[in-house]
């Protein structure tokens, strides 16, 4: 298998950024797979392996995660690790929990979720891209876990019946979604009553505009599809969701913050509580850049400071 490695491109189509993200990251997985090539290695960017190991840096991937919780995992697991945070270490996971990763990439916190649940629960990884869930089933099986598993399938639409889930957890995908609204109803329906979220996420402050945070980096790099606090909130509360918090931990660069966004679901909720939000999405006609210029988002004012 040859890497996807795809072409930088400006178009804002949510079915282009899509795309991309997929050809991104099945290029991230092809890397730790040992089937990609450096070249197309190094045009991943934020999203590749190597640009997150830095000691003075911890602000995105695997040192974002405990040592001891590291040395437990296959190295592979470790290295494909892109995300903003560490949910597993918020999410407060308890014996016996069924347990949802959106955006599971190599299964890191899926993994670290089957552990802190034990024999008696669950954790379900779900990503779109074949390339991930290969390395992540790899990971799986070098571990010997046997309360996992993996689905192929996209956050807007969860392969998973309702109210299915104690938690959902994601590690920095959600802001890769060209439809959160989307994503955020989807969250609630699987979310049995009662249930939380506990999600790590690029968040951007308030008085940042759209084209604000599309100047400031790119929608594979986790910048320009980043909400802001209010609308993070907003989009929460508009899927019923309560007891809702978004805390900052970290600066990713210029009014951009890693962050852990956590809300509960009523244990009266309804699908009659979704209502419309009016959240930021790509339209078709504009223009919103997929990757940073110049060939990587880990450039001057593009978040990965």
């Amino acid at each position: 298998m040859t890497t996807t490695n795809a072409t930088p491109t400006t178009t804002s189509s949510p079915e282009a950024i899509t795309d991309e993200v997929r050809a991104r990251y099945a290029d991230a997985a092809l890397a730790v797979l040992g089937r990609g090539d450096t070249q197309a290695d190094a045009s991943v960017g934020c999203c590749s392996p190597s640009v997150m190991t830095d000691p003075a840096d911890p602000a995105w991937g695997q040192l974002l995660y405990d040592a001891t919780d590291r040395a437990a995992l296959p190295d592979a697991a470790v290295l494909a690790s892109l995300g903003c945070g560490n949910p597993t270490a918020v999410a407060e996971l308890r014996p016996g929990e069924v347990v949802l990763d959106l955006g599971s990439g190599g299964g890191i916190d899926v993994l670290l979720s089957a552990s802190r649940v034990g024999p008696t629960g669950f954790a379900y990884g779900l990503d779109m891209t074949d390339e991930m869930l290969e390395l992540a089933r790899r990971n799986v099986a070098e571990a010997g876990a046997t309360n996992v598993e993996f689905r192929k399938g996209r956050i807007e639409s969860i392969p998973l019946g309702d109210a299915s889930v104690d938690v959902v957890i994601s590690n920095c995908v959600i802001n890769l979604s060209t439809d959160k609204a989307a994503v955020l109803g989807e969250i609630a329906r699987v979310l049995r009553p009662g249930g939380r979220i506990g999600i790590s996420d690029v968040v951007a402050d308030d008085a940042l505009s759209p084209d604000d945070r599309a100047e400031r980096g790119s929608f594979v790099g986790c910048i320009a599809g980043a909400l802001s606090f209010a609308e993070y909130r907003a989009g929460l509360e508009a899927v019923g969701l309560g007891e809702i918090s978004i805390t900052p931990t970290h600066s990713v660069g210029g009014g951009l913050h890693g962050a852990i966004v956590k809300a509960t679901k009523p244990v009266n909720w309804t699908l009659a509580d979704i209502r419309p939000v009016d959240l930021p999405k790509p339209s078709s006609s504009g223009l919103l850049p997929l990757l940073a210029g110049g060939g990587g988002c880990c450039g001057d004012g593009c978040g990965c400071s």
